[in-house]
């Protein structure tokens, strides 16, 4: 089972894009869900994470303030992104946390995630 990644663009800096991560036969809405990005030649990076209750949410420093994850309490999570610089430029996964009992908030780690999807690539650029 994989995850589908959608709403990837091209933004001039200062734009905003709302990504989103579906579930298909697999009920997303019991597991935490996290949004992660990689560039070419660099580890994914941990974006965000949410809990399953939506209840809990977590940010890396460089995006606080400027992206707001979420779900819809069923099979869908989206990551509204706004105020995008052009280091945002990544293609954008979202894993789904391999414990329901995930519980490891500090520090968002892909080894902790899977069903990703093909990924949606974001691109900041004037």
């Amino acid at each position: 089972v994989r995850n589908v990644e959608s709403g990837g663009g091209l933004v001039q800096p200062g734009g905003s894009l709302r990504l989103s991560c579906a579930a298909s036969g697999f009920p997303l809405d019991l597991y935490a869900v996290g949004w992660f990005r990689q560039v070419p030649g660099k580890e994914r990076e941990g974006v965000s994470c949410i809990s399953s209750d939506g209840g809990r949410t977590v940010y890396t420093d460089s995006v606080k303030g400027r992206f707001t994850i979420s779900r819809d309490g069923k099979n869908t999570v989206y990551l509204q992104m706004n105020n995008l610089k052009p280091e945002d430029t990544a293609v954008y996964y979202c894993g789904t946390a391999l414990s329901l009992y995930y519980n490891k908030y500090a520090d968002i780690s892909p080894a902790d995630f899977d069903s990703w999807g093909q990924g949606t690539q974001v691109t900041v650029s004037s």
